[in-house]
């Protein structure tokens, strides 16, 4: 007879071997590499979509020398290296898409104003408050240094630079800087397609009357709403019963139609766990039994070829996973890269004792001191949790007492693309 376990679900039996999540990250990164074509499109369609080729600059930013205040411009040698300055002004002005086409005499000064180009002859602007202009002549205190207040041609960029990367999720910033520097088309990487199946006799589904037995499938929406917004296109394959044959068609399906196919439900070993054995079957199993709470029950194969991540049907499990396993290998998928999330040190508002053998996720939420505090319960099928938290405290694999002001390492959900 086998040794009775402790009275902990995610206890780890002697004798089994557990895949620690580095060994399961790093298989998952030798193993997946990108796999969508590339396409050209319109700048202003760029949000969100991954550069197949790095951008270069079409032309030098800013093309010329301008003004960064509204005040007046002179050259630095007509100071003498004085504090002061006692310049004359000189008629007309320059202002943004108006130069002035002449040129401003040493000891001379002229009106200028906020992104205009610098005339011929100046170099340096002092702003307009710490000036004052009367009876042709304009009056300072100097600025601290020669070409204070001017900013200089090509300064963000010369032309023929690298703008943005290769792999780079563009964002609504790295827009305005493609078009500052003349580029209007974008060669970007076609949307990873990810297929979405649920599995499990018990599962209604939304919409059905709430008096019927089962649980409403809340897995499907959620899974399909944290790839979409990773920025890929969703393929939803429904829900399946515990039946080898309908899990083995619906995979059939998502392979046929999407890049990558994320499943809940049915990946341990219990007699209706018919995902594990189907990869199993197929030859295509990497890894399962992960060594991670929540979300023991963890499958990574391939199905014809493409990716399957059997992720746990608990909600929180397989809300957790996917952040840790399926997003990044998702990710080097859509050609984007393997993008770790960020991550920030902050002390704890908790305690806890933890056992050696597992990395541990908690849904945390920063309180107004800026220490994470858990929520009340880690039970995996408690999704108001994920609702409450705003990211995950992740506990090393070794054994640890963490105590309140203990240092812990804060994952926040903007991190993984996703919140508010």
């Amino acid at each position: 007879m086998p040794d009775r376990l402790p009275d902990d679900c995610f206890a780890l039996p002697p004798g089994v071997d557990w895949t620690p999540v580095d060994e399961a990250l790093d298989l998952l990164r030798a193993k997946l590499t990108c796999v969508t074509a590339t396409e050209t499109i319109a700048l202003a369609e760029g949000a969100g979509r991954v550069l197949a080729e790095p951008l270069t600059a079409q032309r030098t930013n800013p093309p010329h020398a301008n003004s960064a205040i509204d005040g007046y411009a002179f050259a630095w040698s007509s100071l003498a290296g004085g504090e002061t300055g006692d310049l004359i002004l000189i008629e007309g002005r320059a202002a943004a898409g108006h130069a002035f086409t002449g040129t401003v005499p040493e000891g001379a000064a002229i009106r200028i104003l906020t992104g205009a180009e610098m005339p011929d002859g100046a170099d340096t602007v002092v702003l307009q408050e710490d000036a004052e202009a009367s009876d042709g002549r304009v009056r300072f205190r100097a600025p601290r240094k020669q070409g204070a207040n001017a900013r200089k041609a090509g300064e963000d960029a010369e032309t023929g630079a690298e703008v943005l990367p290769v792999g780079r999720v563009l964002t609504p910033a790295d827009l305005a800087r493609a078009a500052a520097v003349g580029i209007t088309d974008l060669p970007v990487r076609k949307r990873l397609r990810v297929a979405v199946l649920s599995t499990g006799d018990e599962l209604i589904q939304p919409g059905a009357d709430p008096a019927m037995p089962g649980i409403f499938d809340a897995n499907r929406p959620m899974l399909s709403a944290l790839a979409a917004a990773q920025g890929y296109e969703i393929a939803d394959l429904g829900a399946m019963p515990d039946a080898a044959n309908a899990i083995a068609s619906a995979l059939d399906r998502g392979a046929a139609e999407a890049d990558a196919i994320l499943t809940s439900g049915g990946a341990s070993s219990g007699d209706e766990d018919h995902l594990s054995r189907l990869l199993t079957g197929a030859g295509d199993m990497v890894t399962w039994r992960i060594a991670v709470k929540p979300g023991r029950p963890l499958a990574l194969g391939f199905w014809n070829g493409v990716p399957v991540f059997g992720l746990p049907g608990n909600p929180v499990a397989a809300f957790v996973c996917f952040l840790v396993f399926a997003r990044p290998a998702l990710g080097a998928m859509a050609g984007a890269g393997w993008r770790e999330p960020q991550a920030f040190t902050v002390p704890a508002a908790f305690e806890k004792s933890k056992k050696p053998g597992r990395r541990e996720y908690l849904r945390a939420r920063l309180d107004g001191n800026g220490a994470a505090e858990v929520f009340r319960s880690e039970g995996s099928g408690l999704i108001g949790g994920l609702s409450w938290s705003d990211g995950l405290v992740e506990l090393p694999d070794g054994a640890l007492d963490i105590r309140p002001g203990d240092p812990v390492r804060y994952l926040p959900y903007t991190s993984f693309g996703i919140g508010p």
